[in-house]
């Protein structure tokens, strides 16, 4: 987690303290975030990360469920795609919307099958084992932490990072998108870095 609250301070500082211009350099350009994976999908097939190849990729890491900031984030992500396709048509089938679950154990294919559903038909849903999300987990600077059950068995997950992670077309890290904030902003952020 240390690891990951010091990337996102420097990547925040570095993307504050550079110029706003066509040649600016994205905030997490040459950070080691993302490796090769394969997850299991809503409907059940198997889901790599090359299969995503050639399109920009919006990341999330988070549960379905989270009682109040998923819902609200994955739905900001999911406007802010739409918005900006809308905006610029020629993207169509060139931006990949991603929810990768932090909670293997709730989270089955048919779990993640309804949450994305009630967001967009364009969201993938990812789960997989506890092996295999722990693993996603930190190769993507991404982390969870849960908490102790209450009586009836219920818990939360602490998670993050806060936000969406932007990819490019060859999986190659751009910047955080903050869809914890609003669709505006996020619409904002993948105007300014996808070309």
């Amino acid at each position: 987690m240390l690891r990951f609250i010091s990337l996102f301070f420097a990547a925040a500082l570095m993307a504050s303290c550079a110029p706003s211009t066509p040649s600016e350099e994205p905030p997490l350009e040459g950070a080691r975030i993302g490796t090769p994976f394969t997850l299991t999908s809503g409907d059940g097939s198997k889901v790599s990360w090359s299969d995503f190849e050639g399109q920009y990729r919006m990341v999330y890491f988070g549960y379905t469920s989270c009682p109040d900031i998923c819902p609200f984030d994955v739905q900001r992500m999911a406007k802010a795609h739409d918005e900006f396709l809308a905006a610029r048509p020629e993207m169509d089938g060139k931006l990949a919307e991603i929810f990768i679950t932090v909670d293997p154990a709730r989270d089955t294919p048919e779990a993640i099958a309804q949450f994305t559903r009630a967001f967009s038909p364009d969201l993938v849903g990812l789960t997989g084992s506890e092996e295999e999300i722990a693993k996603v987990t930190q190769d993507f600077a991404a982390y969870r932490a849960l908490e102790e059950p209450d009586e009836y068995g219920f818990y939360l997950v602490q998670h993050g990072p806060p936000g969406a992670y932007l990819f490019g077309p060859e999986g190659e890290p751009i910047a955080l998108l903050p869809v914890d904030e609003s669709v505006e902003q996020t619409v904002a952020e993948l105007q300014r870095w996808i070309r």
